[in-house]
């Protein structure tokens, strides 16, 4: 199997000091801290989306409020059509900053060669993490020369992310969640007061959304059971800094 080759970012955020901006964004509501985000750092804020169930919150925030964003989509190519179709949709509608980055082995090369990584042990699964997400951030990050991600997270989506603070460090990048402490109602509240379009498969049980072979609609809308056959939440790009196989 080809070795993935991994470069850092172009810039280390040594300056920012992740616990006195998080206490700063604490006490903003989302658009606001996006403002002050943009105000205070510029063109070193890099935004993704994943364009699942609830990226249009996050994406009209960015629109409204800090619309020179540049937002990074990374296209595994696994998503369902319907998120592609969501994706075209949602970018015109926000005329978003949109840059697309893909892993650089095609799915069909990845299968014929490899076959479906994600289903024959847990190392092939992280190398399928690893090429399909990681490496397309990495060099996303890298390439638009961004060194603060800015991530739709919330605390409620999983167990996992419950401690997370508005911004932390992981590796050479500062990561940022404006809307970190919203609650799913708020979530639907801001979808209806804003007129956003739903994603097509939130009306057949999904409560989250990732690859196709990946994500499945959930019961009672438990969304850790729905990824992964319920053996983990997260698909790579956003673990904790301690994790061995975190690159970015």
């Amino acid at each position: 199997m080809e070795a993935l080759k991994f470069e850092a970012p172009a810039v280390i955020s040594q300056d920012i000091q992740p616990e006195e901006l998080s206490a700063v964004l604490a006490s903003k509501r989302a658009g606001e801290r996006l403002r002050f985000l943009y105000e205070q750092l510029g063109d070193r804020l890099v935004a993704s989306t994943s364009f699942g169930l609830q990226a249009a919150v996050m994406l009209h925030l960015i629109h409204e409020h800090a619309p020179k964003i540049p937002v990074v989509f990374i296209d595994t190519g696994f998503l369902f059509p319907e998120t592609y179709q969501y994706a075209e949709e949602l970018t015109s509608k926000l005329n978003l900053d949109l840059r697309i980055y893909q892993p650089t082995v095609s799915a069909a090369r990845m299968q014929a060669l490899w076959g479906n990584l994600w289903e024959t042990s847990q190392a092939d699964a992280d190398r399928y993490g690893l090429i399909t997400k990681i490496e397309p951030m990495n060099r996303a990050l890298r390439e638009i020369g961004g060194d603060v991600w800015l991530s739709g997270l919330r605390r409620s989506q999983s167990s996992t992310r419950v401690d997370r603070p508005f911004v932390e460090q992981q590796k050479r990048t500062v990561k940022a969640y404006p809307i970190l402490d919203w609650a799913d109602a708020q979530v639907d509240l801001y979808f209806h007061q804003n007129d956003l379009p739903r994603h097509p498969l939130a009306e057949q049980g999904y409560v989250t959304m990732g690859d196709w072979h990946s994500t499945r609609p959930a019961a009672k809308d438990d969304a850790e059971s729905s990824r992964f056959a319920g053996e983990k939440y997260e698909c790579g790009l956003h673990l904790d800094s301690n994790t061995p196989d975190f690159q970015i």
